[in-house]
């Protein structure tokens, strides 16, 4: 639901007034996340960068003083392949989330009611990330629409057409009420 939805038109006009050049947005989706807590985990992703940049560094320093004694040779080698192992997994680990991330955001532009059903229901190893983009994704979606439409959420011009109407009837006024009193009371 976007903002203006969810002001109606007159209240929009007024914020929209107010706010000026700055961007609003509803985040009551879960796709928020806080810039406090993105900045520390983007800060912590470096830090480990660092790190592993400088011990592969330290390692190859070693490597090249430490020659002649084969025993220090195969350590080095088995540390550097540790290391290795240690950033290749990292980085899987980063792109998994990307995916994640890009995966929620897609459920969410999709109107899903309950994303982690519609996730269980998803092909994952078909769904490949390219950029921004999820590869496979559309056709999987489509295909759990047309089975599971109730996962979905509808659009607002089906929901206003399958709505009942209702009329309010008429009120009284007032002079009406007093005649219905007296009639009631035997006065006339």
């Amino acid at each position: 639901m976007d903002l203006k939805e969810l002001l109606g038109e007159e209240l929009y006009n007024q914020v929209m007034e107010k706010a000026g050049d700055n961007k609003l947005a509803v985040v009551s989706d879960g796709s928020y996340i806080p810039k406090e807590k993105f900045d520390a985990v983007n800060k912590e992703k470096n830090d480990y960068k660092k790190s592993l940049g400088e011990r592969d560094q330290q390692l190859e320093d070693l490597k090249t003083k430490a020659t002649g004694n084969e025993e220090l040779q195969n350590k080095i080698q088995q540390l550097q392949d540790d290391n290795q192992k240690l950033k290749d997994d990292y980085e899987s680990q980063i792109q998994q989330q990307q995916f994640d991330y890009a995966l929620k955001d897609a459920l969410g532009n999709a109107k899903a009611r309950n994303p982690k059903a519609i996730k269980a229901l998803l092909d994952t190893e078909n769904i490949k990330l390219d950029g921004n983009k999820l590869l496979g994704l559309d056709d999987q979606l489509k295909t759990i629409k047309e089975s599971d439409p109730y996962l979905f959420e509808e659009d607002q011009t089906e929901q206003q057409q399958q709505k009942p109407s209702f009329s309010t009837g008429q009120h009284s006024s007032e002079s009406n009420m007093d005649a219905f009193a007296k009639t009631l009371l035997g006065k006339e």
